[in-house]
């Protein structure tokens, strides 16, 4: 799947559990997503890859970030703020995919100007279901600005 104008877009999954980054590889293929995902596995590489330091001097600026809250160095909150805090960054939606359902972990995402907060399924169909619907929305139905 492409933006409106047939323009595919680069997601950046920020996930440390290597059974989570599978499922969200395998929806990208089962939904035939033609889109870039580009994974990083701590807060840390998150940052790196937005400011494209170190080995990802080359990185591209995401058009979407999936973003884990429970990650390690900087947690996914930490990240969240620092995106949202950054001008430069700033306009890049933000998902929260996570395993917390928390009411406390939900506020204080959308109280960081998080975009959309997903708790993660656990079932793998309800789990590919949910990345589908976060590509068909943010991909599909919204506009997103041009990061290029």
């Amino acid at each position: 799947m492409t933006t409106p104008d047939a323009t595919p877009v680069d997601v950046l999954l920020v996930e440390d559990d290597p059974g989570d980054e599978l499922m969200t590889r395998e929806a990208f293929e089962d939904n035939k997503i033609g889109n870039t995902l580009h994974v990083v596995r701590d807060g840390e590489e998150a940052l790196d890859f937005l400011y494209r330091r170190g080995e990802h001097t080359g990185a591209p600026r995401p058009d979407l970030i999936l973003l884990d809250l429970n990650l390690p160095k900087y947690d996914g909150r930490q990240v969240l703020e620092k995106i949202k805090s950054d001008p430069d960054l700033s306009h890049i939606p933000v998902v929260v995919l996570t395993t917390s359902a928390a009411e406390e972990d939900i506020l204080r995402s959308y109280k960081l100007h998080a975009n959309a907060y997903v708790t993660k399924p656990v079932d793998l169909d309800q789990f590919i279901a949910a990345v589908r619907q976060i590509d068909d929305f943010f991909v599909q139905v919204v506009r997103l600005p041009k990061t290029r």
